[in-house]
């Protein structure tokens, strides 16, 4: 069977703006970026999340396939509404996030996928964690993890559920724990630990993960393994946009192990790349030229 990349996770209508004006509305999502992307660059890729009966719910599930992505198990329910939310960017074209979101109304009971050892699966933010569909999605991983599938876990911790961290940070860890990869931001684990030393927040996950990558905005990635910490400078480059660096940066890193770079520093510098693409343009994805360039 050939590999696909499912990714697990939540759909919204990213709608941006630059000096409160609104530039432009497109779906989105942390995972959903990144699939996305990837189906641009010819990846085999499906979408795992939920999304409204209304009008927005068709725009994502159109985006999708004209993007080359299944959403054969994008689940809709009769009478919801899709997910909103306004990134506004500031002077130095970061973004500050307010989210139109009910996340109690979340529901994944449709049809999942059958995983199998040639699958990656990539997942993360509060969707991977949300109690009220945490079983589904659970069943999902354990069922990954059983059929020898590849995971990446992207922790993505919003400062806005802070009040949630006791009732989600053991789902959290047992992510960690499943997962072959696992990356974070600094910001992730200032929330959920109260921590911003490196050396101290591998300290802490390590016993939850073998390849931890930590992130720290426009700063140095570290990725940590039980042989060492290796370090990689981070290119500094003019952006128009940091929406979708992370989903990108994760895009990149899967798309460098499809194509058989096993050294970090081969996948950082793709991450990098495809991270650096969409950060000089306005939008969640990597651009044509690039994934017409990569495309498989």
């Amino acid at each position: 069977m050939a590999t696909r990349v499912i990714g697990i996770g939540e759909t919204v209508l990213d709608i941006l703006f630059k000096n409160d004006q609104p530039q432009k509305a497109v779906p989105g999502g942390s995972t959903f970026n990144s699939i996305v992307s990837l189906g641009r660059a010819g990846v085999n890729c499906v979408m795992v999340t939920e999304v409204g009966d209304d009008h927005i719910g068709d725009m994502t599930c159109r985006f999708l396939r004209d993007n080359g992505v299944s959403d054969e198990f994008v689940c809709r329910h009769k009478g919801t509404k899709s997910h909103i939310t306004l990134a506004f960017l500031n002077e130095h074209n970061d973004a500050q996030y307010t989210f139109y979101k009910d996340h109690a109304s979340a529901a994944l009971d449709g049809r999942l996928p059958d995983l199998t050892s040639d699958d990656i699966v990539l997942f993360g933010s509060f969707f991977a964690i949300n109690p009220i569909i945490r079983p589904a999605v659970s069943t999902l991983l354990h069922n990954a993890r059983q059929a020898g599938a590849w995971l990446y876990y992207d922790i993505n911790f919003r400062k806005s559920h802070i009040p949630d961290i006791p009732n989600v940070l053991a789902n959290i860890e047992e992510n960690m724990q499943l997962a072959d990869v696992v990356r974070g931001s600094k910001e992730d684990f200032e929330y959920l630990y109260g921590l911003s030393d490196a050396d101290a927040i591998y300290e802490k996950v390590k016993p939850f993960c073998n390849r931890f990558i930590l992130t720290d905005g426009a700063r140095s990635i570290r990725i940590y393994t039980p042989s060492g910490c290796e370090i990689f400078p981070v290119q500094k480059i003019e952006t128009v946009s940091t929406v979708g660096a992370g989903d990108n940066f994760n895009a990149g890193y899967i798309y460098a192990k499809l194509q058989g770079f096993d050294t970090p520093s081969e996948r950082v510098e793709m991450a990098q790349r495809w991270s650096q693409d969409v950060c000089r343009q306005i939008g969640n994805n990597i651009s044509d030229e690039l994934a017409k360039e990569l495309r498989l």
